[in-house]
């Protein structure tokens, strides 16, 4: 399995993965699955500071996760959010893990000190992997969405990236890492 950066043609594979989620899950708070020149546009958006990446397994994109700002004021700037999906057919073969694994490499070279993801209730299986790669629950929003005729409850899970002093160097935007 390669892990790269996802690129805008890549937008069709990742429409299919998460149109099923949208569609049929309470997992994603999206009611309408985006097109793929909505894929295409919120890649090429993301990819402008932040990294999205892809797991491609023989021509095949398995799995995608991206990361983004975590809230817009100005002290949150050392703090990312974090989202992961997975095609059905490669669930539970460690292609999450692989993709935050190398997604935390980069958004640590990127100088982010903190990762947070939400995970609509009840989901065991994205928490079992959010846990297992190092996110602890920080709380949890109460019916704060509603899809699917309920109000729906997100956990709140965060991972510490890394730590700085009292001057943390600034973050860098993604296609200004070299080497990475």
């Amino acid at each position: 399995m390669d892990i790269r950066t996802a690129d805008p043609r890549d937008a069709s594979a990742i429409a299919a993965i998460y149109a099923p989620i949208v569609r049929e899950t309470a997992i994603s708070f999206e009611t309408e699955p985006p097109s793929v020149d909505e894929v295409a546009r919120r890649v090429r958006a993301t990819l402008a500071a932040f990294p999205w990446l892809v797991a491609d397994e023989d021509g095949w994109i398995v799995g995608y996760a991206y990361a983004g700002p975590h809230r817009e004021r100005a002290a949150y700037r050392w703090s990312c959010e974090a989202s992961v999906y997975v095609a059905a057919p490669a669930r539970r073969q460690g292609v999450a893990t692989a993709l935050y694994g190398r997604l935390f490499e980069i958004l640590r070279a990127q100088n982010y000190a903190n990762v947070f993801a939400g995970v609509t209730l009840p989901n065991d299986p994205s928490l079992a992997v959010h846990t297992a790669v190092g996110f602890r629950e920080v709380g949890v929003y109460s019916r704060v969405g509603f899809k699917f005729g309920e109000w729906r409850d997100v956990a709140w899970l965060g991972f510490e990236l890394r730590r700085f002093g009292a001057e943390p160097p600034e973050p860098i935007p993604f296609p200004r890492l070299s080497g990475v």
